[in-house]
């Protein structure tokens, strides 16, 4: 997989450089700043984009870079990094796309195998959110959609959860131990619930799931 990475902090930009090519991965470049990686990828094509939420040339350059490479390559992945889980980061990621996009925090990413399996994941187009933040979204949820929590069986807020972190139908039967029809049993069930039967294609019905619970904590962040 060709990848592109953008991380100001030197010792974890040589640190993650050295995992990537560990994985077999092929760095097309490798920049400090925003800026520079938008340059970069004119001349370099990426499979995905590695970027740290908070780096030059802004506090959160990261996000903004984010939303010119995704409005120039819309079929680049996007893996952002940081060292905090933040509801807000994830809302303002969203925002910038909900299909090969992902966010995980560094201190998870640091082996070959968990690294490759989210870039993996992200260049199939899946999303890929930090499951630690997903839970805590899930399992605190605010205001006016208690209601709807209060309406799933904890089975389901399970399946939800594991939605959140982006896991396919099969990776979530493996997790519960449950086969996949009775996942895709559990999913229906969501759907009708949270009033999405008919809301397009599956894969944005679960976003939309997702999104009802992620937006809930806004308030929070």
């Amino acid at each position: 997989m060709r990848v592109a990475l953008a991380e100001d902090g030197a010792l974890f930009r040589e640190g993650l450089l050295m995992l990537l090519r560990a994985a077999g991965h092929e760095v097309v470049g490798c920049t400090a700043d925003g800026d520079a990686l938008v340059e970069l990828l004119t001349r370099q094509p990426a499979d995905v984009a590695i970027l740290d939420i908070r780096m030059p040339p802004e506090p959160d350059g990261g996000l903004v870079t984010a939303e010119r490479l995704r409005a120039a390559h819309p079929g680049m992945g996007l893996l952002f990094l940081s060292h905090y889980a933040e509801s807000h980061y994830l809302m303002r990621i969203l925002e910038i796309g909900t299909e090969a996009i992902g966010y995980r925090l560094k201190e998870k990413v640091g082996s070959v195998d968990v690294l490759t399996d989210t870039l993996d994941r992200i260049a199939d187009g899946e999303i890929v959110i930090e499951p630690v933040l997903a839970k805590r979204l899930v399992e605190r949820p605010r205001g006016d959609r208690k209601e709807i929590v209060d309406s799933l069986t904890p089975r389901e807020l399970d399946v939800l959860k594991l939605m959140a972190e982006g896991r396919s139908n099969n990776g979530i039967a493996g997790q519960l131990f449950v086969t996949p029809k009775a996942v895709e049993k559990h999913i229906a069930n969501i759907f009708s619930k949270l009033g999405l039967q008919e809301e397009g294609s599956e894969h944005h019905r679960r976003v939309l799931a997702v999104l009802t619970y992620l937006r809930s904590q806004r308030a929070e962040s």
